[in-house]
């Protein structure tokens, strides 16, 4: 049922119309007035950015995206030599991958394994075959989110410092995994 306004209330709520956009024309165009005044106030005190000084900043170095690709390719390549379907991953310095690599009939479960396995290894800068003993003693290090403690990751140091990491998974032993990520890494040397 449509329900109809009399005449005294359209004429109220058209002069209430009427006014909010009176106002809000005036508001713009006394605003206007003074904008160009504000612009040039707001150019005169702004600053220039902020330079850090040498001592406030740091460089690191970082594998590159063809580096990380050759190494992933030799990973492949020494895992399909012995009849290995993996997949290989390279992280960056900060754990960010960088390239992902599925071997032909790798298993699904193995390209997040091999990311995993890349990000514990560039964290701790250890093979992550190593790094399984340390759970013995530290059992919740396998709650860190991200991490994988089985064999299959090795880092890539510069200097001792890792700078990325590259992970293998889907062999069926971490053994033959780290293998294969050790053939990657030695690709870069």
């Amino acid at each position: 049922m449509k329900k109809t306004l009399s005449r005294r209330a359209r004429l109220a709520t058209g002069g209430a119309v009427l006014a909010a956009v009176a106002a809000g024309t005036f508001g713009t165009v006394a605003a206007n007035a003074s904008a160009p005044e504000a612009a040039q106030d707001s150019a005169v005190s702004a600053a220039p950015a902020a330079a850090a000084g040498k001592r406030d900043t740091t460089t690191s170095t970082h594998l590159t995206a063809d580096a990380a690709t050759e190494a992933a390719r030799a990973a492949l390549k020494a895992a399909e030599q012995e009849g290995q379907r993996v997949t290989v991953a390279v992280v960056d310095r900060n754990g960010n991958t960088i390239l992902t690599m599925r071997g032909d009939g790798a298993g699904p479960q193995s390209y997040e394994s091999a990311e995993r396995k890349a990000y514990t290894a560039v964290s701790w800068n250890a093979p992550t075959s190593e790094l399984e003993g340390r759970l013995e003693n530290a059992p919740n290090l396998k709650d860190i989110p991200g991490t994988l403690f089985l064999g299959g990751g090795v880092p890539v140091t510069a200097g001792k410092a890792p700078i990325a990491g590259i992970g293998v998974a889907g062999a069926p032993s971490g053994t033959l995994d780290e293998k294969f990520a050790r053939a990657g890494a030695a690709a870069l040397n």
